[in-house]
């Protein structure tokens, strides 16, 4: 992390658990463990958990996130949401592009674009993720994938725009595998992904991004990952669901 840069993110992503009740008291826990935390803290949360994660993160340091918008506005969308609907419910942040809704959904690099769009365009933070499966990575495409994922995923957002992205980079391979990326290859990845950026916009706006790592971060590791120069913060799955392992990253990104 470098702080006198860009701002250290720790993000929570629930996936598909806990229900409102549950999400209320989780929050309720972790509220006296995060504050006055030196990094923003979030929560991206099912959507039907929204409504009762933002009443119980108000007042807090603590924003909350959807895991996912539509790109239309309205329309023809059975089960779908729109950037719209969040924001009028106060959302704040949005994930766009995890690795399980490009594998289980559908979603391509093409509408992951439309969608960082559509959320940009209502005010929401977006956080884009990107990352290889193990086969690429063994292939030694990498680098190549990685940028591919990020050049397409910013098309035509505007480095105005780019100021309301954050980007994590979730090796597929690390994700609910217990696998995690070592602390040097994340480094080596979050550079690659800011040396787009710059060749994108600049490096003043590359310099300025917060890129997370995104892949089995946890109590254990966060120190060592959160020590490398390029790796600004977390997204984390498994151990967002607890508030003392959040609370042990968030700690650790406060360094």
């Amino acid at each position: 992390m470098d702080k006198t840069k860009r701002a250290a993110i720790i993000a929570g992503n629930w996936k598909m658990n806990k229900t409102p009740s549950e999400t209320t008291a989780l929050i309720q826990e972790m509220k006296p463990l995060v504050a006055g935390a030196d990094c923003k803290v979030v929560l991206c949360v099912p959507f039907v958990d929204l409504d009762a994660a933002l009443k119980a993160a108000e007042g807090s340091n603590i924003g909350i996130g959807a895991e996912n918008c539509h790109f239309e506005k309205s329309g023809a969308f059975t089960g779908e949401v729109s950037a719209v609907m969040l924001k009028e419910m106060g959302v704040e942040y949005v994930i766009i592009g995890h690795s399980e809704r490009r594998q289980y959904f559908g979603e391509t690099d093409v509408t992951v674009n439309k969608r960082v769009k559509a959320a940009l365009a209502e005010g929401l933070k977006v956080i884009l993720c990107v990352g290889e499966t193990l086969e690429q990575r063994e292939q030694g495409i990498t680098a190549e994938l990685v940028a591919m994922q990020t050049k397409i995923a910013l098309l035509g957002v505007s480095a105005e725009d780019a100021a309301n992205v954050i980007i994590a980079y979730e090796p597929v391979w690390a994700i609910g595998t217990g696998k995690t990326a070592t602390s040097d290859q994340a480094e080596e990845v979050c550079a690659i992904i800011r040396k787009v950026v710059a060749e994108i916009y600049s490096p003043a706006v590359a310099d300025a991004m917060t890129i997370q790592y995104g892949g089995s971060m946890n109590a254990k590791n966060a120190d060592e990952l959160l020590s490398k120069v390029n790796v600004d913060g977390g997204l984390i799955g498994g151990a967002s669901l607890k508030a003392e392992d959040f609370s042990i990253i968030v700690k650790a990104a406060n360094k």
